[in-house]
């Protein structure tokens, strides 16, 4: 809770022991997915066993970050102070280019470290092509891939 006077901070995300090496390597500006060390399955959201072969051996696998927009929404109200400042603002679901069952939740903006509001919401379109772009908070979004 921020002291009085004080505005509040957007969400930071909070690593369990599975989704930990996640966040460090957004952190290092890379998007990796844990993939079964003995299948090759890939996973998402992570977890300890493999639900294809129920192996406990898994890696990282490092992801070319392109994608295409699968759904969106434009929250009305937003539902937190500090998100209500940057409002409207859009969230979009993006389906990895490399695992299209793989789908990772996110903001378009216009580049990294660009507010949530950058884009107008009716910039956004369903199977638009994207790419991430990871700024100083380490939280992945994404941006209108360059064709």
């Amino acid at each position: 809770m921020p002291a009085p006077g004080e505005s509040p901070s957007l969400l930071s995300p909070v690593p369990d022991d599975d989704g930990a090496p996640f966040w460090e390597y957004a952190a290092q500006g890379e998007l990796r997915v844990q993939a079964c060390a003995d299948c090759g399955e890939l996973r998402f959201p992570p977890r300890p066993c493999c639900p294809h072969c129920q192996s406990f051996a898994s890696e990282w696998r490092l992801m070319s970050g392109k994608g295409r927009i699968w759904s969106y929404v434009v929250p009305h109200p937003p539902l937190l102070p500090a998100y209500a400042e940057q409002a409207p603002y859009n969230v979009i679901v993006v389906e990895l280019a490399e695992a299209p069952h793989i789908r990772l939740v996110g903001n378009l903006v216009s580049g990294a470290d660009a507010s949530l509001n950058s884009l107008p919401p009716e910039r956004v379109r369903i199977g638009a092509k994207v790419q991430v772009v990871f700024g100083s908070t380490g939280l992945p979004q994404w941006v209108r891939e360059r064709t």
